[in-house]
């Protein structure tokens, strides 16, 4: 029987290694032939989940405690040499990082936060972001990633609507927050990091909040801090996801979540290092036996770097590589080979760009080239493909693992090839402990071939309580009550499954979509574009593309003053004028938003379809991007 493993209720000493999350079965019609490796993998699971849970005491706390802490490395800090050297390296070791998180709760209390509070963190992936997190759920608050990329308007309406008192940024981060000062009155303290020591309260007056410096408040601050016995489902995580209409919708994930995911980055991760034969031995509770080093460029405010790659990864007491560089595949190859990554999640169009750069040889491959130790390759947000699964495994040496989850139920569905062989292009099946079907209308189960939309319920088929799943939107009960079908929770993503009990992705039951692993959500951009004097209305769709999975268009209807501007510029200046405005809106959005979300492409029309109730019609304009697509490969490719 495969274990990994699970903790017990107690927080003053490590557990008893017990039987884990190892694998629960997932509810298929009899007449799918499921591999034999998936079918023993499910065979003998059930939760085990504590009445008691805190993330950073299962992940750092219970670390620090054992005797090789200050010698085992958390965080490797990477630095890309420019010249094509060896990059430099700083390692933070687990007592490093208890030692920090202590300090950092205590100066978090001193700012009045009190367990149940949010506080932002607006943090590259660097070493004080893992503090940061530590601190936070430590004390019992609940953290608030927000992303490197969010301009004012996106961090002012998320710093509002989770009510955060306090904030944690990183320095090249303060401007932005000082922009949301006059729209969030409750932020009164940010902690800040990655500046110069001298950065303290000297913008307090202007700003609207006191401003820390977070090296100096460290040192003041008391070494010793307390931390709150928290209930597994207490919230831990607030993560704000796209919707398709109206403003992001926070997701509010509980302790227990990180449980819940455990089965399937183990199994993404082909074990992450451990023997899948091996039965817990070591009497401390601790997993032992990996050398398992992670890395991913994954943005550690969001869950998939989050929850993904960071938490996972110190679960095990695992080291994780912190790299704040733009991610280039000179870059990736040179840290993957530097640091001998062993594991790694990876979104598809990083891994086209890889292969496009570096295709390698028969004769020499890419994993021989740049000295990779890879075992295991994790890939979601879109389809790998067979061209990139086929380079995975020649040139890379690792076979991919896709997966499919998203913020409210993570970690769901995907592959896990040392047992059970991935089909090229298939989401893979519903990971252990997570029951998972496709479902119609109604809620019952779709038959063999039949799309459907994926879903989760609430039991496994032992009758317990999933931990994965999220606790409900914040302040938004009735998107909540809409997300299920009586015990059913709709992902929104439709899916068919083969006979083999593979599901394969057809696409999103709503407008929501993804670009270059982002996922975009049209309400927020068509909002911000709409607030531009030259727009007066707007709708934003996917426009097919090869490299990044789709393009973030928008239809946009000018205002009777743009309007009026465009037919005074003429036919001879309407090139012009059209893309003067096209830079405008697209430097706009850059600027209010994140620069993922911009459109890069607009396209200028009199009217927008829309339903006779008034709501815009996108799916009318993203099945006209899809044949204008098809169109443009017939005219290219004739056969």
């Amino acid at each position: 029987m495969i274990k990994t493993r699970t903790p017990r209720q107690s927080r003053t000493s490590p557990s008893r290694d017990i039987a884990a999350p190892t694998a629960s079965h997932t509810t298929a019609p009899a007449a799918a032939l499921l591999p034999p490796g998936y079918s023993r993998l499910h065979q003998q699971f059930g939760w085990q989940v504590p009445k008691y849970f805190n993330m950073a005491h299962w992940c750092c706390a219970r670390w620090a405690a054992a005797p090789d802490a200050a010698q085992r490395v958390a965080i490797r800090v990477y630095a890309a040499d420019a010249r094509g050297d060896k990059g430099s390296e700083i390692h933070h070791t687990y007592a490093d990082l208890q030692a920090q998180a202590q300090r950092l709760s205590q100066v978090l209390a001193g700012q009045g936060v009190r367990p149940g509070d949010r506080v932002a963190i607006v943090m590259p992936q660097c070493f004080e972001t893992a503090v940061a997190y530590i601190a936070v759920l430590q004390m019992g608050a609940v953290a608030v990633p927000l992303s490197m990329l969010f301009g004012p308007e996106a961090l002012a309406f998320r710093l509002q609507d989770s009510d955060a008192q306090v904030a944690i940024c990183h320095a090249s981060a303060l401007d932005g927050l000082r922009a949301t000062a006059d729209q969030c009155p409750l932020l009164r303290s940010v902690v800040v990091a990655g500046g110069p020591d001298a950065a303290t309260a000297i913008h307090a007056q202007r700003a609207g909040f006191a401003e820390l410096d977070y090296r100096q408040s460290l040192a003041r601050a008391p070494q010793r801090f307390k931390a709150v016995n928290t209930l597994a489902l207490d919230p831990a995580v607030l993560i704000y996801t796209s919707g398709t209409t109206g403003n992001p919708k926070g997701a509010l994930i509980p302790h227990r979540a990180l449980i819940g995911n455990l089965t399937g980055f183990v199994c993404s991760q082909n074990w992450f290092g451990f023997d899948p034969a091996a039965r817990p031995a070591d009497p401390s509770g601790l997993p032992a036996g990996s050398k398992a080093v992670f890395w991913s460029p994954a943005d550690w405010a969001w869950t998939g770097g989050l929850m993904d790659a960071l938490l996972p990864t110190l679960y095990f007491g695992r080291e994780i590589v912190a790299f704040g560089g733009r991610f280039s595949p000179e870059a990736a190859f040179a840290l993957l080979g530097d640091c001998g990554v062993t594991h790694t999640f990876l979104f598809p169009t990083a891994l086209k760009a890889m292969m496009k750069a570096f295709p390698g040889a028969a004769r020499r491959t890419v994993r021989q080239q740049c000295g990779l130790r890879l075992q295991a390759i994790m890939s979601a947000g879109e389809a790998v493909g067979d061209a990139v699964f086929g380079y995975c495994q020649q040139q890379l040496g690792v076979t991919v693992n896709e997966m499919f989850g998203q913020t409210e139920i993570n970690y769901i569905v995907g592959n896990c090839s040392v047992f059970w062989p991935p089909k090229p292009g298939s989401m893979g099946m519903g990971y252990p402990g997570h029951r998972v079907a496709v479902i119609d209308d109604a809620g019952q189960e779709c038959p063999v071939g039949e799309p459907g939309d994926v879903a989760l319920h609430r039991f496994d088929v032992h009758g317990q309580s999933d931990p994965i799943f999220f606790l409900g939107y914040w302040k938004n009960q009735a998107a909540t009550d809409a997300k299920f079908t009586g015990n059913w929770c709709r992902t929104g993503d439709l899916a068919v499954r083969d006979a083999d009990g593979y599901l394969w992705y057809q696409g999103r039951s709503d407008d929501v979509f993804k670009s270059a692993g982002y996922r975009i959500g049209p309400g927020e951009i068509e909002n911000c574009l709409v607030k531009h004097p030259s727009v007066a209305n707007a709708a934003v769709v996917p426009k097919p593309d090869a490299d990044r999975g789709a393009l973030v268009k928008a239809y946009v209807v000018l205002s009777p003053d743009a309007l009026a501007a465009q037919q005074a510029a003429g036919k001879r200046g309407l090139p012009k004028f059209q893309a003067n405005l096209t830079t405008q809106l697209q430097a706009h959005v850059k600027g209010l938003l994140a620069p993922y979300e911009y459109p890069k492409e607009i396209e200028f029309v009199d009217a927008l379809p829309m339903t006779t109730t008034g709501k815009v019609q996108r799916r009318v304009l993203r099945l006209q991007e899809e044949a204008r697509s098809l169109e443009v490969q017939r005219a290219t490719d004739p056969r």
